[in-house]
């Protein structure tokens, strides 16, 4: 994790003191309204599950709506990640990189598992695949970089 003092709560000016709060208290707003889209995600998931298990044949769902489904469910967990990564934003001074290329992940995962290849070109497919090396590439070096040296000595012998 990085340390930064992008927005520090206190500021010799008292101008940028002023600007840096005003910042972060509409950085909470954006807290609270992620909050809110959470729940109405989840009852849109909700409502779809019931109209696509309501209609004839009752209580069966095809490939189709299975994946949307599960669309529908990471939708919902990106949204809980970048709640995450505000609250973590807003309660330290450390920009949570391993978080936000988790969620990166999560989505690039997301748009792969509702990817319908009727519509898609090879050269987006190579480009999902190379968003997806270079996201999880990433992830495990912040990983790596991250791991405590006694464990790492651990694993070593």
């Amino acid at each position: 994790m990085m340390k930064h003092e992008e927005l520090p709560e206190n500021h010799a000016d008292p101008l940028l003191k002023l600007l840096h709060r005003s910042i972060r208290f509409a950085i909470r707003i954006l807290a609270l309204l992620m909050v809110l889209v959470i729940y109405w995600s989840i009852a849109d998931v909700v409502y779809v599950l019931y109209l696509k298990l309501s209609t004839p044949p009752y209580f069966l769902l095809n490939i189709e709506d299975i994946l949307q489904t599960f669309g529908a469910f990471m939708v919902v967990l990106i949204a809980v990640e970048i709640f995450i990564n505000i609250r973590l934003y807003l309660g330290s001074n450390v920009i949570p990189v391993e978080l936000v290329v988790a969620t990166a992940l999560m989505a690039v995962a997301r748009k792969i598992i509702v990817l319908d290849l009727k519509f898609v070109s090879a050269e987006q497919i190579v480009g999902l695949a190379l968003v997806t090396i270079a996201l999880g590439v990433t992830y495990w070096l912040i990983k790596k970089k991250n791991k405590d040296p006694e464990e790492i000595i651990k694993i070593e012998r």
